[in-house]
């Protein structure tokens, strides 16, 4: 059986009684009669620590369990499995971005200075953004789709560990807190919804989940904020492919007209929460439904987002990012020939 103790053996252990020394007591035995003593206080001091180090002993010892994330033994136990080395590598990811969607820019410019990249704001945007701006304002998100983020996330949605969607919440509501200035205080909250059969076989909408853990955070962190849950009022009217392998524009076509809004926003700002940003074709086709009902604005908050560099969709070629039929009916006619120029080339 594997014993994993969550203190070392030497800390717990009361001091042994030394024989006298007839020239006194050892420099080094005075170290560790005086050491011991103080591991004995300082269980004396905190019992209720020392009852919670007795049960995670007693519960690991039994019921021995690996860490969802890197594999090694759980120190302590928890409702979720996975280990406080790798939950302290979760970290807020802060790199240069587009302002407006969040991902990584492909400009052609060689920053020296990032805080220069950073002091650009608005006008750092990527090509997607730049082409055909989407109909939210901006949207955040906590870290990237990967390492221990990655595998929290999958328990939750797949693995059914709601114990994790907390944890995540809280890192949601920093990225939600980072709109403080931009947005107004008065948002209605609007996560993305699951199809219904989709919902009843997973048993529960993680973007429910996560929308209520982060409003808990956020009303601590910000009580002047008026954040109002609606979670009835965007719905998924047809059910839509797994987009895993999809290309961007597959992405798009599959969920062109697959959200519905029901009711009036009535000039309301609202913001988004889901799980995970990969593409933007969601937030996209979801802020396009609620800015026609009537929203104001529409902000984007996730727990991650996907990369270019691990984003997991089909590589395609760089005219696909944005097609022809992705631009608006109102876009001048110089801009469809160009592209149509670009994609007969």
């Amino acid at each position: 059986m594997r014993c994993v103790f969550s203190e070392p053996l030497h800390r717990l252990t009361p001091p042994q009684t030394l024989a006298p020394d007839p020239a006194g007591l050892s420099g080094d035995r005075s170290r560790r009669e005086v050491s011991g003593w103080r591991a004995v206080v300082k269980i004396l001091q905190s019992p209720a620590k020392a009852v919670r180090t007795l049960l995670n002993d007693g519960v690991t010892t039994c019921f021995p369990a690996d860490c969802a994330c890197c594999g090694g033994p759980l120190e302590r136990a928890g409702a979720i499995p996975v280990c406080d080395s790798c939950l302290a590598r979760v970290v807020r990811e802060t790199p240069v971005m587009c302002h407006q969607c969040g991902d990584s820019t492909d400009l052609e410019v060689d920053f020296e200075d990032e805080r220069f990249a950073r002091n650009l704001g608005e006008s750092l945007l990527c090509r997607p953004c730049r082409m055909v701006p989407p109909d939210f304002v901006r949207a955040v998100s906590f870290g990237a789709y990967d390492g221990e983020l990655r595998d929290l996330l999958q328990l939750c949605k797949f693995n059914g560990v709601r114990a994790v969607a907390p944890l995540l919440g809280k890192w949601l509501a920093e990225a939600i807190v980072s709109l403080e200035g931009a947005a107004g205080p008065d948002l209605l909250v609007v996560p993305v919804p699951l199809y219904r059969q989709r919902e009843r076989e997973r048993g529960f909408n993680q973007a429910e989940l996560l929308a209520d853990a982060a409003l808990h955070k956020v009303r601590r962190l910000r009580p002047a904020w008026r954040l109002k849950p609606e979670y009835g009022l965007l719905k998924r009217q047809r059910s839509t492919e797994s987009s895993y392998t999809l290309s961007r524009r597959g992405r798009r076509r599959n969920l062109a007209g697959a959200f519905q809004v029901a009711g009036k926003l009535a000039g309301r700002e609202v913001l988004l929460i889901d799980d995970i940003f990969t593409s933007g074709a969601t937030a996209r086709e979801c802020a396009k439904v609620l800015v026609r009902a009537g929203a104001s604005k529409v902000w984007v908050a996730t727990v991650a987002r996907a990369r270019k560099s691990s984003a997991h969709y089909v590589q395609e070629d760089p005219e696909e990012a944005v097609a022809i039929w992705d631009l608006p009916a109102t876009a001048n006619v110089g801009k469809g020939q160009q592209a149509t120029t670009n994609k007969q080339s």
